[in-house]
Protein backbone atom coordinates (compact mmCIF):
# COMPACT_ATOMS: atom_id res chain seq x y z
CA UNK A 1 0.00 0.00 0.00
CA UNK A 2 1.34 3.42 -0.95
CA UNK A 3 0.12 7.00 -0.63
CA UNK A 4 0.79 10.29 -2.39
CA UNK A 5 0.99 13.75 -0.84
CA UNK A 6 1.29 16.94 -2.90
CA UNK A 7 4.07 19.10 -1.47
CA UNK A 8 4.58 21.70 -4.22
CA UNK A 9 3.55 22.54 -7.76
CA UNK A 10 4.11 19.33 -9.74
CA UNK A 11 6.02 17.81 -6.81
CA UNK A 12 4.72 14.98 -4.63
CA UNK A 13 5.88 12.81 -1.76
CA UNK A 14 5.33 9.11 -2.35
CA UNK A 15 5.17 6.90 0.77
CA UNK A 16 5.64 3.16 0.29
CA UNK A 17 7.45 0.19 1.76
CA UNK A 18 8.30 -3.50 1.74
CA UNK A 19 7.13 -6.11 4.22
CA UNK A 20 9.34 -8.24 6.45
CA UNK A 21 9.39 -11.21 4.05
CA UNK A 22 10.58 -9.08 1.15
CA UNK A 23 13.19 -7.39 3.33
CA UNK A 24 14.41 -10.81 4.41
CA UNK A 25 14.97 -11.66 0.73
CA UNK A 26 17.09 -8.55 0.48
CA UNK A 27 19.09 -9.48 3.57
CA UNK A 28 19.80 -12.94 2.15
CA UNK A 29 20.95 -11.35 -1.09
CA UNK A 30 23.20 -8.95 0.80
CA UNK A 31 24.66 -11.72 2.94
CA UNK A 32 25.53 -13.85 -0.10
CA UNK A 33 27.03 -10.82 -1.84
CA UNK A 34 29.22 -9.70 1.08
CA UNK A 35 30.07 -12.79 3.10
CA UNK A 36 33.19 -13.53 1.07
CA UNK A 37 34.78 -10.23 2.10
CA UNK A 38 34.01 -10.45 5.85
CA UNK A 39 36.60 -12.00 8.19
CA UNK A 40 35.40 -13.92 11.28
CA UNK A 41 37.99 -15.70 13.47
CA UNK A 42 37.74 -19.48 13.12
CA UNK A 43 35.98 -19.36 9.72
CA UNK A 44 37.25 -19.15 6.19
CA UNK A 45 36.00 -16.12 4.28
CA UNK A 46 32.54 -16.81 2.94
CA UNK A 47 31.81 -19.61 5.42
CA UNK A 48 30.77 -17.65 8.52
CA UNK A 49 27.04 -17.91 9.35
CA UNK A 50 24.97 -14.78 8.84
CA UNK A 51 23.84 -14.63 12.50
CA UNK A 52 27.44 -14.75 13.67
CA UNK A 53 28.44 -11.92 11.31
CA UNK A 54 25.47 -9.84 12.49
CA UNK A 55 26.42 -10.49 16.12
CA UNK A 56 29.99 -9.42 15.42
CA UNK A 57 29.29 -6.33 13.26
CA UNK A 58 25.70 -5.43 14.14
CA UNK A 59 22.41 -6.19 12.38
CA UNK A 60 22.85 -3.24 10.04
CA UNK A 61 25.89 -4.77 8.36
CA UNK A 62 23.74 -6.11 5.51
CA UNK A 63 21.16 -3.32 5.37
CA UNK A 64 22.65 -1.15 2.59
CA UNK A 65 22.74 -3.81 -0.11
CA UNK A 66 19.46 -5.28 1.10
CA UNK A 67 17.74 -1.91 0.66
CA UNK A 68 19.34 -1.42 -2.76
CA UNK A 69 17.93 -4.84 -3.65
CA UNK A 70 14.31 -4.20 -2.61
CA UNK A 71 13.96 -0.47 -3.29
CA UNK A 72 13.76 -0.31 -7.13
CA UNK A 73 10.87 -2.76 -7.47
CA UNK A 74 9.02 -1.25 -4.51
CA UNK A 75 9.39 2.25 -5.92
CA UNK A 76 8.27 1.25 -9.43
CA UNK A 77 5.25 -0.57 -7.99
CA UNK A 78 4.25 2.50 -5.95
CA UNK A 79 4.60 4.79 -8.98
CA UNK A 80 2.44 2.44 -11.05
CA UNK A 81 -0.13 2.01 -8.29
CA UNK A 82 -0.63 5.76 -8.06
CA UNK A 83 -0.46 6.30 -11.82
CA UNK A 84 2.30 8.92 -11.52
CA UNK A 85 4.05 10.30 -14.59
CA UNK A 86 7.42 10.96 -12.96
CA UNK A 87 9.85 13.37 -14.65
CA UNK A 88 12.73 13.45 -12.14
CA UNK A 89 14.97 11.16 -10.18
CA UNK A 90 13.46 10.32 -6.78
CA UNK A 91 14.89 11.78 -3.58
CA UNK A 92 14.48 8.74 -1.32
CA UNK A 93 14.48 8.65 2.47
CA UNK A 94 14.18 5.62 4.74
CA UNK A 95 11.60 6.47 7.41
CA UNK A 96 11.79 3.19 9.33
CA UNK A 97 13.58 -0.12 9.13
CA UNK A 98 12.83 -3.24 11.12
CA UNK A 99 13.39 -6.88 10.28
CA UNK A 100 9.99 -7.81 11.79
CA UNK A 101 8.03 -4.91 10.26
CA UNK A 102 9.90 -4.30 7.00
CA UNK A 103 11.13 -1.00 5.59
CA UNK A 104 9.20 2.23 4.99
CA UNK A 105 10.33 4.77 2.40
CA UNK A 106 9.39 8.19 1.10
CA UNK A 107 10.36 9.51 -2.30
CA UNK A 108 9.96 13.11 -3.41
CA UNK A 109 9.53 13.38 -7.17
CA UNK A 110 8.40 15.85 -9.80
CA UNK A 111 5.53 14.78 -12.02
CA UNK A 112 4.55 15.84 -15.52
CA UNK A 113 2.70 19.16 -15.34
CA UNK A 114 -0.85 19.80 -16.40
CA UNK A 115 -1.04 21.78 -19.63
CA UNK A 116 -4.01 24.00 -20.48
CA UNK A 117 -4.32 24.82 -24.16
CA UNK A 118 -7.30 26.14 -26.13
CA UNK A 119 -7.79 27.66 -29.55
CA UNK A 120 -5.08 25.65 -31.25
CA UNK A 121 -7.04 25.20 -34.47
CA UNK A 122 -7.11 27.86 -37.14
CA UNK A 123 -3.98 29.72 -36.04
CA UNK A 124 -2.53 32.29 -38.42
CA UNK A 125 0.92 31.59 -39.79
CA UNK A 126 3.25 32.86 -42.49
CA UNK A 127 2.88 31.55 -46.01
CA UNK A 128 6.23 29.96 -46.81
CA UNK A 129 7.54 30.07 -50.36
CA UNK A 130 7.97 26.69 -52.05
CA UNK A 131 8.47 27.92 -55.63
CA UNK A 132 11.80 27.09 -57.26
CA UNK A 133 13.50 30.02 -59.01
CA UNK A 134 15.78 29.88 -62.04
CA UNK A 135 18.63 31.25 -59.89
CA UNK A 136 18.22 28.36 -57.44
CA UNK A 137 18.34 25.85 -60.29
CA UNK A 138 21.48 27.47 -61.72
CA UNK A 139 23.13 27.49 -58.29
CA UNK A 140 22.39 23.79 -57.87
CA UNK A 141 23.78 23.04 -61.32
CA UNK A 142 26.93 25.00 -60.51
CA UNK A 143 27.30 23.09 -57.27
CA UNK A 144 26.99 19.78 -59.13
CA UNK A 145 29.45 20.86 -61.81
CA UNK A 146 32.00 22.01 -59.24
CA UNK A 147 32.26 18.43 -57.96
CA UNK A 148 33.78 17.49 -61.32
CA UNK A 149 35.69 20.72 -61.87
CA UNK A 150 39.25 20.80 -63.16
CA UNK A 151 41.71 22.72 -60.97
CA UNK A 152 43.90 25.08 -63.02
CA UNK A 153 47.00 26.87 -61.73
CA UNK A 154 46.88 30.64 -62.28
CA UNK A 155 50.16 32.53 -62.71
CA UNK A 156 49.30 35.56 -64.84
CA UNK A 157 46.77 37.48 -62.77
CA UNK A 158 45.92 38.43 -59.17
CA UNK A 159 43.34 36.79 -56.94
CA UNK A 160 39.69 37.00 -58.02
CA UNK A 161 36.46 36.00 -56.35
CA UNK A 162 35.97 32.23 -56.63
CA UNK A 163 39.69 31.43 -56.76
CA UNK A 164 41.37 28.96 -54.45
CA UNK A 165 44.42 30.57 -52.88
CA UNK A 166 47.19 28.79 -51.03
CA UNK A 167 48.38 30.99 -48.17
CA UNK A 168 50.56 31.15 -45.09
CA UNK A 169 49.07 33.24 -42.31
CA UNK A 170 49.76 34.26 -38.74
CA UNK A 171 47.37 36.11 -36.46
CA UNK A 172 48.20 38.83 -33.94
CA UNK A 173 46.20 40.56 -31.25
CA UNK A 174 47.64 43.63 -29.56
CA UNK A 175 50.94 42.79 -31.23
CA UNK A 176 51.09 39.27 -29.78
CA UNK A 177 50.61 36.06 -31.78
CA UNK A 178 47.62 34.05 -30.49
CA UNK A 179 47.13 30.30 -30.27
CA UNK A 180 45.43 28.67 -33.25
CA UNK A 181 45.99 31.69 -35.49
CA UNK A 182 48.77 30.29 -37.68
CA UNK A 183 48.89 27.91 -40.64
CA UNK A 184 51.03 27.13 -43.68
CA UNK A 185 49.98 26.05 -47.19
CA UNK A 186 46.33 26.60 -46.34
CA UNK A 187 43.86 26.38 -49.26
CA UNK A 188 41.11 28.99 -49.02
CA UNK A 189 38.28 29.46 -51.51
CA UNK A 190 37.55 33.15 -51.96
CA UNK A 191 33.83 33.78 -51.48
CA UNK A 192 33.21 30.66 -49.43
CA UNK A 193 32.94 32.76 -46.23
CA UNK A 194 34.72 30.02 -44.34
CA UNK A 195 36.95 32.61 -42.65
CA UNK A 196 35.81 35.32 -40.29
CA UNK A 197 34.58 38.79 -41.11
CA UNK A 198 35.90 40.13 -44.47
CA UNK A 199 39.16 38.17 -44.44
CA UNK A 200 38.67 36.65 -47.90
CA UNK A 201 37.63 39.90 -49.61
CA UNK A 202 40.91 41.55 -48.55
CA UNK A 203 42.89 38.99 -50.57
CA UNK A 204 41.18 39.88 -53.85
CA UNK A 205 43.61 41.73 -56.13
CA UNK A 206 46.74 40.30 -54.47
CA UNK A 207 49.34 38.43 -56.50
CA UNK A 208 51.49 35.35 -55.98
CA UNK A 209 54.40 36.11 -53.66
CA UNK A 210 52.72 39.21 -52.26
CA UNK A 211 52.57 39.68 -48.49
CA UNK A 212 49.72 41.66 -46.98
CA UNK A 213 48.09 42.49 -43.66
CA UNK A 214 44.44 41.50 -43.22
CA UNK A 215 42.52 43.28 -40.47
CA UNK A 216 39.41 41.64 -39.02
CA UNK A 217 37.20 41.62 -35.93
CA UNK A 218 36.21 38.30 -34.38
CA UNK A 219 32.43 37.78 -33.93
CA UNK A 220 30.99 38.36 -30.47
CA UNK A 221 29.82 34.73 -30.37
CA UNK A 222 33.21 33.29 -31.41
CA UNK A 223 34.04 30.00 -29.67
CA UNK A 224 37.35 31.14 -28.19
CA UNK A 225 36.23 33.62 -25.54
CA UNK A 226 39.60 35.38 -25.38
CA UNK A 227 39.19 36.31 -29.07
CA UNK A 228 35.45 36.99 -29.23
CA UNK A 229 34.57 40.53 -30.32
CA UNK A 230 38.19 41.65 -30.55
CA UNK A 231 40.16 43.10 -33.51
CA UNK A 232 43.08 41.14 -34.92
CA UNK A 233 45.67 41.41 -37.68
CA UNK A 234 46.78 38.53 -39.90
CA UNK A 235 50.05 38.58 -41.80
CA UNK A 236 49.28 36.70 -45.02
CA UNK A 237 51.47 35.53 -47.88
CA UNK A 238 49.94 34.48 -51.23
CA UNK A 239 51.78 31.33 -52.37
CA UNK A 240 49.56 30.03 -55.19
CA UNK A 241 46.34 30.80 -57.05
CA UNK A 242 44.09 28.14 -58.54
CA UNK A 243 40.83 28.27 -60.39
CA UNK A 244 38.00 25.75 -60.71
CA UNK A 245 37.17 25.24 -64.38
CA UNK A 246 33.67 23.83 -64.50
CA UNK A 247 32.85 21.21 -67.15
CA UNK A 248 30.50 22.19 -69.94
CA UNK A 249 26.91 21.12 -69.33
CA UNK A 250 26.14 18.84 -72.28
CA UNK A 251 23.99 15.79 -72.89
CA UNK A 252 27.13 13.66 -72.93
CA UNK A 253 28.34 15.04 -69.60
CA UNK A 254 24.92 14.53 -68.02
CA UNK A 255 24.59 10.93 -69.22
CA UNK A 256 28.11 10.13 -67.97
CA UNK A 257 27.81 11.69 -64.50
CA UNK A 258 24.11 11.54 -63.52
CA UNK A 259 21.09 9.27 -63.79
CA UNK A 260 19.56 11.57 -66.42
CA UNK A 261 19.95 11.05 -70.16
CA UNK A 262 20.14 14.66 -71.28
CA UNK A 263 20.33 18.24 -70.03
CA UNK A 264 16.57 18.79 -70.15
CA UNK A 265 15.88 15.73 -68.01
CA UNK A 266 18.71 16.69 -65.68
CA UNK A 267 17.27 20.18 -65.12
CA UNK A 268 13.82 18.72 -64.52
CA UNK A 269 15.34 16.37 -61.96
CA UNK A 270 17.01 19.29 -60.19
CA UNK A 271 13.73 21.22 -60.12
CA UNK A 272 12.04 18.18 -58.61
CA UNK A 273 14.74 17.79 -55.95
CA UNK A 274 14.58 21.47 -55.04
CA UNK A 275 10.79 21.39 -54.84
CA UNK A 276 10.94 18.50 -52.38
CA UNK A 277 13.64 20.24 -50.36
CA UNK A 278 11.82 23.58 -50.26
CA UNK A 279 8.54 21.90 -49.37
CA UNK A 280 10.23 20.09 -46.48
CA UNK A 281 11.92 23.30 -45.30
CA UNK A 282 8.60 25.14 -45.51
CA UNK A 283 6.88 22.40 -43.54
CA UNK A 284 9.55 22.53 -40.81
CA UNK A 285 9.46 26.34 -40.64
CA UNK A 286 5.66 26.31 -40.40
CA UNK A 287 5.78 23.75 -37.59
CA UNK A 288 8.36 25.81 -35.69
CA UNK A 289 6.32 29.00 -36.04
CA UNK A 290 3.10 27.36 -34.90
CA UNK A 291 4.81 25.50 -32.08
CA UNK A 292 6.16 28.81 -30.75
CA UNK A 293 2.62 30.21 -30.82
CA UNK A 294 1.24 27.14 -29.03
CA UNK A 295 3.85 27.47 -26.28
CA UNK A 296 2.99 31.13 -25.81
CA UNK A 297 -0.73 30.29 -25.64
CA UNK A 298 -0.43 27.38 -23.21
CA UNK A 299 -0.58 27.51 -19.43
CA UNK A 300 1.94 25.23 -17.75
CA UNK A 301 4.53 25.18 -15.01
CA UNK A 302 7.42 23.04 -16.26
CA UNK A 303 9.51 21.37 -13.52
CA UNK A 304 13.17 22.33 -13.76
CA UNK A 305 14.35 18.69 -13.76
CA UNK A 306 12.61 18.18 -17.13
CA UNK A 307 14.75 20.91 -18.67
CA UNK A 308 17.93 19.68 -16.97
CA UNK A 309 17.32 16.11 -18.11
CA UNK A 310 16.86 17.23 -21.70
CA UNK A 311 20.12 19.22 -21.51
CA UNK A 312 21.86 16.14 -20.05
CA UNK A 313 20.64 14.06 -22.99
CA UNK A 314 21.85 16.61 -25.53
CA UNK A 315 25.32 16.75 -23.98
CA UNK A 316 25.54 12.96 -23.87
CA UNK A 317 24.56 12.75 -27.53
CA UNK A 318 27.10 15.43 -28.48
CA UNK A 319 29.81 13.67 -26.48
CA UNK A 320 28.99 10.36 -28.17
CA UNK A 321 29.27 11.93 -31.63
CA UNK A 322 32.62 13.64 -31.03
CA UNK A 323 34.00 10.53 -29.31
CA UNK A 324 33.37 8.63 -32.55
CA UNK A 325 35.62 11.20 -34.22
CA UNK A 326 38.41 10.55 -31.70
CA UNK A 327 37.85 13.67 -29.60
CA UNK A 328 36.88 13.74 -25.93
CA UNK A 329 34.43 16.26 -24.52
CA UNK A 330 37.16 17.69 -22.30
CA UNK A 331 39.46 18.23 -25.31
CA UNK A 332 36.67 19.87 -27.29
CA UNK A 333 35.72 22.25 -24.47
CA UNK A 334 39.36 23.21 -23.91
CA UNK A 335 39.91 23.88 -27.61
CA UNK A 336 36.72 25.98 -27.86
CA UNK A 337 37.46 27.87 -24.65
CA UNK A 338 34.21 26.66 -23.12
CA UNK A 339 33.08 24.75 -20.05
CA UNK A 340 30.27 22.31 -19.31
CA UNK A 341 28.38 25.19 -17.69
CA UNK A 342 28.60 27.39 -20.79
CA UNK A 343 27.58 24.41 -22.91
CA UNK A 344 24.56 23.80 -20.70
CA UNK A 345 23.61 27.48 -20.92
CA UNK A 346 23.83 27.33 -24.72
CA UNK A 347 21.54 24.29 -24.87
CA UNK A 348 18.97 25.68 -22.39
CA UNK A 349 16.79 27.77 -24.79
CA UNK A 350 16.53 24.83 -27.20
CA UNK A 351 15.71 22.38 -24.40
CA UNK A 352 13.09 24.69 -22.92
CA UNK A 353 11.32 25.03 -26.25
CA UNK A 354 11.48 21.32 -27.05
CA UNK A 355 10.23 20.23 -23.63
CA UNK A 356 7.39 22.77 -23.63
CA UNK A 357 6.52 21.97 -27.23
CA UNK A 358 6.32 18.27 -26.49
CA UNK A 359 4.09 18.89 -23.46
CA UNK A 360 1.72 21.10 -25.48
CA UNK A 361 1.44 18.59 -28.31
CA UNK A 362 0.84 15.74 -25.87
CA UNK A 363 -1.93 17.82 -24.29
CA UNK A 364 -3.53 18.43 -27.70
CA UNK A 365 -3.26 14.74 -28.55
CA UNK A 366 -5.01 13.88 -25.27
CA UNK A 367 -7.80 16.41 -25.91
CA UNK A 368 -8.32 15.05 -29.41
CA UNK A 369 -8.20 11.44 -28.22
CA UNK A 370 -5.96 10.26 -31.04
CA UNK A 371 -5.93 6.49 -31.43
CA UNK A 372 -2.90 4.70 -32.84
CA UNK A 373 -3.45 1.42 -34.67
CA UNK A 374 -1.17 -1.62 -34.62
CA UNK A 375 -0.51 -1.03 -38.33
CA UNK A 376 0.70 2.50 -37.58
CA UNK A 377 3.03 1.22 -34.88
CA UNK A 378 4.34 -1.46 -37.25
CA UNK A 379 4.96 1.11 -39.99
CA UNK A 380 6.83 3.36 -37.55
CA UNK A 381 9.02 0.48 -36.38
CA UNK A 382 9.81 -0.33 -40.01
CA UNK A 383 10.73 3.32 -40.62
CA UNK A 384 13.03 3.40 -37.58
CA UNK A 385 14.64 0.10 -38.59
CA UNK A 386 15.29 1.38 -42.11
CA UNK A 387 16.91 4.57 -40.80
CA UNK A 388 19.30 2.55 -38.63
CA UNK A 389 19.93 -0.23 -41.12
CA UNK A 390 18.25 -2.81 -38.89
CA UNK A 391 15.90 -5.71 -39.51
CA UNK A 392 12.36 -4.55 -38.65
CA UNK A 393 11.26 -7.88 -37.19
CA UNK A 394 14.33 -8.13 -34.96
CA UNK A 395 13.86 -4.56 -33.79
CA UNK A 396 10.19 -5.17 -33.08
CA UNK A 397 10.89 -8.30 -31.04
CA UNK A 398 13.53 -6.49 -28.98
CA UNK A 399 11.25 -3.62 -27.95
CA UNK A 400 10.02 -3.55 -24.37
CA UNK A 401 6.48 -2.52 -23.47
CA UNK A 402 7.70 0.94 -22.48
CA UNK A 403 9.41 1.34 -25.87
CA UNK A 404 6.14 0.63 -27.66
CA UNK A 405 4.30 3.09 -25.44
CA UNK A 406 6.83 5.75 -26.39
CA UNK A 407 6.33 5.00 -30.09
CA UNK A 408 2.58 5.42 -29.61
CA UNK A 409 3.15 8.75 -27.85
CA UNK A 410 5.45 9.91 -30.67
CA UNK A 411 2.80 9.07 -33.26
CA UNK A 412 0.15 10.90 -31.26
CA UNK A 413 2.39 13.96 -31.09
CA UNK A 414 2.91 13.77 -34.86
CA UNK A 415 -0.86 13.75 -35.34
CA UNK A 416 -1.21 16.72 -33.02
CA UNK A 417 1.24 18.94 -34.92
CA UNK A 418 -0.29 17.78 -38.22
CA UNK A 419 -3.73 18.84 -36.95
CA UNK A 420 -2.44 22.27 -35.93
CA UNK A 421 -0.62 22.77 -39.25
CA UNK A 422 -3.47 21.52 -41.45
CA UNK A 423 -5.97 23.80 -39.74
CA UNK A 424 -3.68 26.87 -39.74
CA UNK A 425 -4.54 29.85 -41.94
CA UNK A 426 -1.60 30.94 -44.08
CA UNK A 427 -1.27 34.67 -44.63
CA UNK A 428 1.36 37.11 -45.82
CA UNK A 429 0.75 39.25 -42.73
CA UNK A 430 1.36 36.53 -40.09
Amino acid sequence: MSTVEKIDVNKVKLSFGVDADRFEEGLKYSYNKNKGSIAIPGFRKGKAPRKLIEAQYGKGVFYDDAINFVLPDAYEAAVKENDLDVVSRPEVDITSIDEKEGVAFTAEVYIKPEVKIEGYKGLACKKYDTLVSDDEVEAEIKNDLSKNARIIDITDRPVEDGDIVTIDFKGFMDGEAFEGGEASDYDLEIGSHSFIDNFEEQLVGKSIGEETDVNVTFPEEYGQKDLAGKPAKFEVKIKAIKFKELPELTDEYVSDTTDSENVADYKNDIVGRLMVKKAENAKNAKQEELLTKLIDMAEMDVPEPMIETDIDNKIREFEYNITRQGLSLEMYLEYMGQSVDTMRAAYRPMSEKQVKGRLVLEAIAAKEGFEITDDEVKAEIERIAKNYGMDAEKLSSSLAEEDRKNIVKDLQVQKAIALVCDSAVETDEA
